[in-house]
């Protein structure tokens, strides 16, 4: 199974052709986390929000429902009690303090 993160998954909405050509070669599954899910839809739920022109609401929209789109051709992997407890282990194991919550989250649901 391939997993794609957050950045990963944001270059492949933008068409990015070197994420394209390696998720079409993907010779297993394509998803992604619940975790990543939640960012992706909050940061267009975002741009919609604080767009300042009816243009900019227009264009965020069709950004959101992209996502959407995209979102919905992807298995979602939730973040289940086997990642809970690799979480937990992760949070506080010496050397990953600066890695953030998100990629810990990821992390502990790909390791699951």
């Amino acid at each position: 199974m391939y997993l794609l993160d957050t950045d990963t998954l944001s270059a492949l909405h933008k068409d990015n052709p070197h994420v394209i050509a390696r998720v079409s070669q993907a010779d297993a599954k394509v998803a992604t986390t619940i975790i990543t899910k939640l960012e992706i839809l909050r940061g267009r739920i975002e741009f919609v929000r604080k767009a300042a022109t009816g243009a900019e609401v227009l264009r965020a929209q069709q950004w959101l429902n992209r996502s959407e789109e995209l979102l919905a051709l992807l298995e979602i992997i939730p973040f289940d009690a086997a990642a809970g407890t690799l979480f937990d282990g992760l949070r506080t194991a010496p050397g990953l303090g600066k890695i953030g919550r998100a990629d810990l989250l990821i992390a502990s649901i790909a390791l699951a």
